[in-house]
């Protein structure tokens, strides 16, 4: 009877297993190879388990190989790409460079513009100066010719050749002596030079020439120029016309005053003929 129970335990442990029993069984069931293995014998062992180092060594060489190709092709994308930042560099170095050079040339070209300017603005100012000095040596001369000409008296009017035979100083005292005679006897009259101006006659002028009459004294010329402005003058009955002799310069400065100030050339011509 008892031996009978021993037999039925050993029956029952042999189909019920433990559960680490049955997790070493599940692994066995799912690894054939190590199942294989665990089933060799000692030479059959050894020789798996070198077969088995084997590929693994083989599968290390084969990783280790592809990790070297894969360091060394980032290693040549590493080293273009610093060949390129190298290029980039030293192209920024030469633009840079260039840019220096640029801004060396324009600094250059800055200077001599700017001396440039100080060289015109000093030629403009020489020339402003040269410009003055002519204006001022042209009035000086224009007051010059005109204090030279206050005793003249121009004759407009007369027709060319009549002072030949008896000169233009005795023509013009004819002239007074038509039209202004209490005038002569008043003042006592004394001629310096008369004559024709221009000196020379130009065909092409339809007028005949002025006769230019110096005479002594302002005072005479300005009695007869009063004088001749309140009446009408004539030679043999020719009209003609007596005035102050200007230069050219003064005749136009005057015609230009006029033309700016009729008003105020108005007002000096009656103040001056008109009064008193």
């Amino acid at each position: 009877m008892r031996r009978h129970k021993s037999t039925t335990s050993s029956n029952m442990k042999k189909y019920i297993k433990s559960p680490e029993q049955k997790e070493n069984n599940k692994d066995t069931e799912n690894n054939p190879k190590e199942n294989e293995i665990y089933n060799l014998n000692d030479d059959d062992f050894k020789t798996a388990i070198i077969k088995i180092l084997n590929e693994l060594r083989e599968n290390s060489d084969r990783q280790l190989n592809e990790f070297r190709s894969y360091v060394t092709k980032e290693f040549d994308t590493i080293k273009k790409n610093q060949t390129e930042i190298l290029e980039i560099k030293n192209t920024i170095e030469e633009i840079k460079k260039n840019l220096d050079a640029l801004n060396s040339r324009a600094d250059n070209m800055e200077e001599r513009i700017s001396n440039l300017e100080d060289g015109n603005i000093e030629l403009l100012q020489a020339e402003e100066e040269r410009e003055a000095r002519l204006k001022r040596n042209e009035e000086t001369l224009q007051e010059l010719s005109d204090t030279i000409r206050r005793c003249n008296v121009r004759i407009i009017g007369i027709p060319e050749g009549e002072e030949k035979e008896k000169g233009a100083e005795s023509l013009f005292k004819e002239i007074m002596a038509e039209n202004f005679p209490n005038l002569v006897r008043e003042m006592d009259l004394q001629v310096t030079e008369a004559n024709r101006s221009p000196n020379f006659i130009n065909a092409r002028r339809p007028t005949p020439r002025h006769i230019v009459v110096k005479l002594a004294k302002v005072n005479d010329k300005e009695k007869i120029l009063r004088t001749a402005r309140q009446k009408k003058l004539t030679y043999k009955g020719t009209p003609i016309r007596l005035s102050a002799d200007f230069s050219a310069e003064t005749l136009q400065a005057k015609e230009t005053n006029l033309q700016r100030n009729p008003h105020q050339a108005i007002s000096r011509f009656l103040s001056r003929n008109f009064t008193g």
